[in-house]
C-alpha cells in the first residue's frame, strides 16, 4: 500500500514539474503538425490548436484557473 501511494505521489510530482517547466505540449488531435487532412477537401489548420502546433496542458490549465481564482478572492478591499 505504501509503495502504491508513493508511486501515485511520484507521478503527480513529476506531471506538475513538466507543467511547470513546459506549460504546453503538442496537440493531440494534429499529432503536432499544425494541420489537419480533409478526405476530399484538403488541408485545413487544425480547429483545437489553430494552426500553432501547441496546446496548454491539462495541469497547467488547472493550475490557472486555481490561481486566478484565489487572486480574485484575496484581492484587498479598494476603500
Amino acid at each position: 500500500m505504501l509503495t502504491a501511494s508513493a508511486a501515485i505521489f511520484l507521478a503527480l510530482s513529476g506531471y506538475a514539474a513538466l507543467c511547470a517547466v513546459k506549460p504546453f505540449g503538442p496537440c493531440r488531435k494534429c499529432e503536432g503538425t499544425g494541420l489537419r487532412e480533409l478526405s476530399r477537401r484538403g488541408i485545413k489548420l487544425c480547429r483545437r490548436c489553430h494552426g500553432s502546433r501547441y496546446r496548454l496542458r491539462i495541469g497547467r490549465r488547472l493550475w490557472n484557473t486555481w490561481h486566478h481564482t484565489r487572486e480574485a478572492g484575496t484581492k484587498p478591499n479598494p476603500r
